[in-house]
């Protein structure tokens, strides 16, 4: 690591007067340390550093703007580091005013920044409110986020991230939800979009707003119709029964047979989840037992290879197919849950994801075995195929 010394002629380096090639190396010395938790670390204690490559972000080299964008991701990885960023640096007001501009070239770096600064919930809390004080708002991050090709030189799919990150805050899910704006109704395509980037943020956004099972109704409602968003990327080729055909909702009918599933196990997991929770009311578990969902479920759970998706599965099954709660129950995220009962549940879910861990680990060892027996039969073949040609 660097003396304090050392630092401080790195810094002296980092001045926009300085010549091009020397503040060059000076910032992919420092693109080198940021790499690793240690150096990030480090960076931590030498604020004036960061204020210096924050400064350089605006530089006329391309290449010395790139360093630092990509040393301010790595550093924003670090929560430790998130303080230092957003109070002692000030980023927030500069990085909303770059990713407003159609023509920056590094909003897609700006998009991870904001991303990384948004996922624990302290810091989360100070970049809404820096973002309600901006020119930029919530309104018009959908707006980009929804506008194809807003930016001709960025895809700005972190911006999927940022919002399902946002969500994490009522505020920030009471305007998602708010029925005069049609935000999620503009979201509700991206959970097909070829970005597993983008469409993970938005499956996340549309999780965290079920959380609020006051607007469930509306959301299965034809005002929004959600259900069949959640689960056409969860159905497969598997032929059906004409009248599990028919109780299904449109979209979901007599599917081809190329129909493929969601590729990424941690969407697949997110969208069970999102379906989980809209059970939570009577009226939600009605809605999805009358949508016939069960059908898509079952052959999905036969399909499932990722242990924590497909326990995920059998959760939501379980209530599909389960008893009704007694009266007073009905509403599964209001239920009153006793503090030793409570501590229970959550060692038997300790206790079920260590199994499913040691599922996942078996599998996996299962699967390297069966690589290596491929390779070694392959060597073999490859060796007696050589031994005809001598």
């Amino acid at each position: 690591m660097l003396s304090d010394s050392e630092a401080a002629e790195l810094l002296s380096f980092l001045s926009p007067g300085t010549r091009p090639d020397v503040k060059g190396r000076a910032t992919e010395c420092i693109l080198g340390l940021s790499g690793h938790r240690d150096g990030c670390r480090f960076l931590r204690s030498k604020p004036d550093l960061i204020v210096a490559l924050f400064a350089l972000t605006s530089d006329p080299s391309i290449a010395i703007v790139k360093d630092c964008y990509f040393i301010l991701i790595n550093l924003s990885a670090d929560e430790t580091l998130h303080k230092v960023l957003v109070t002692d640096v000030n980023v927030l007001p500069v990085l909303f005013k770059n990713l407003l501009d159609p023509e920056h070239p590094f909003s897609d770096q700006i998009s991870s920044i904001l991303s990384n600064l948004t996922r624990h919930e302290k810091t989360c809390k100070t970049v809404f409110k820096v973002l309600q004080e901006e020119e930029v708002s919530l309104a018009q991050l959908v707006d980009i986020f929804c506008t194809e090709g807003y930016n001709k030189k960025a895809k700005l799919h972190y911006l999927g991230p940022l919002l399902s990150n946002l969500t994490q805050l009522p505020e920030a899910r009471n305007f998602v939800m708010d029925k005069e704006r049609c935000v999620v109704q503009r979201l509700l395509p991206f959970t097909q979009h070829q970005s597993v980037t983008r469409r993970g943020g938005v499956i996340g956004t549309l999780r965290n707003c079920c959380f609020d099972h006051a607007h469930h109704e509306w959301l299965l409602s034809d005002a929004v119709d959600i259900l069949p968003f959640l689960l056409l990327p969860l159905a497969g080729p598997e032929e059906l029964t004409e009248e599990e055909n028919e109780g299904l909702p449109v979209d979901l009918q007599y599917l081809p047979d190329d129909k493929k599933r969601e590729d990424d196990p941690d969407i697949r997991k997110m969208l069970l989840e999102t379906l989980l929770l809209l059970t939570a009311t009577k009226a939600g578990r009605q809605t999805l037992k009358d949508k016939n969902v069960y059908p898509i479920m079952r052959e999905f759970h036969r399909w499932e290879k990722d242990v924590h998706a497909a326990a995920a599965c059998e959760k939501l099954v379980q209530v599909l197919i389960g008893d009704e709660p007694e009266q007073g129950m009905e509403n599964l995220l209001e239920v009153e849950i006793p503090e030793d009962v409570e501590l229970k549940l959550k060692e038997a879910d300790a206790k079920e994801q260590e199994e499913l861990e040691k599922e996942q680990e078996k599998m996996r060892q299962e699967e390297e075995e069966e690589k290596k027996k491929k390779s070694d039969a392959e060597q073999t073949d490859g060796e007696q195929e050589r031994g005809l040609i001598q």
